[in-house]
């Protein structure tokens, strides 16, 4: 059950619902899916578990991508980019604490590797050439961005934004900025498999569950029909 604390606090999405409603199909063939080829350059794999950290717009629609996704041990919504004292929903929604809402997803990389994690991100999780906003959420914690754990990670991440500027599929610039450096604050309980426990609910279906749709046809080699679901250790109560 999510708390009703989260219907208080979440005022964008719901000011939102009754416009997208009224959108009804047209929302949802805006947020088609697109198959892009995959990074040129990679992660090796080594170790047993690690982690990636993305944003691209509400965490409850980026997480639900990557809890469907083989080889995720467990994708966490939280904030990263601000400080640990504004690491709070109310004040993450102001658009002024530098946080965006992002999804730490920690993987085997026997299984998937970082550069695949890439690909998903930009094809099926959001879009990276929408500027401070992703649907009908707009202010910079909607960005796009990539905080990489490591220099190898960045350099990844930079080499493939630079390889899709240059193929040119997209419609728009793609707008993606990788932000070294910064640490992820798990986002409060009532966040937690926020997708998953409310499968009907307008925000949900009309901006995420597309989302999942197109992971399943677009990566149907890493497509888990059951999501994995987040440890209760992953958030911060």
């Amino acid at each position: 059950m999510i708390s009703p604390l989260a219907a208080i606090i979440r005022p964008i999405h719901l000011a939102v619902i009754a416009i997208a409603l009224s959108m009804g199909v047209q929302v949802a063939q805006a947020q088609e899916g697109l198959k892009i080829p995959p990074p040129r350059r990679d992660i090796a794999a080594s170790g047993s578990t690690q982690t990636a950290l993305f944003a691209g717009g509400c965490f409850w629609g980026v997480q639900g991508v990557f809890q469907h996704v083989v080889g995720v041990k467990n994708a966490v919504s939280g904030y990263a980019g601000g400080a640990a004292a504004t690491a709070e929903y109310r004040r993450v929604g102001s658009g002024r604490t530098g946080h965006a809402e992002a999804v730490r997803i920690s993987y085997d990389p026997s299984k998937i590797s970082y550069g695949k994690l890439l690909q998903i991100f930009f094809s099926a999780a959001h879009d990276p050439t929408q500027l401070n906003r992703q649907g009908p959420d707009t202010g910079t914690q909607y960005r796009s961005a990539i905080f990489p754990q490591n220099k190898e990670q960045a350099a990844v991440a930079r080499a493939y934004i630079d390889q899709l500027k240059a193929t040119r599929l997209y419609s728009a610039p793609i707008v993606t900025i990788v932000e070294p450096g910064k640490s992820f604050y798990p986002a409060e309980t009532y966040h937690k498999d926020y997708l998953v426990n409310n499968p009907t609910q307008p925000y949900i279906r009309i901006n995420d569950l597309p989302k999942i749709e197109h992971l399943r046809n677009l990566f149907p080699d890493v497509w888990r029909k059951n999501p994995v679901l987040v440890a209760e250790a992953g958030t911060n109560g």
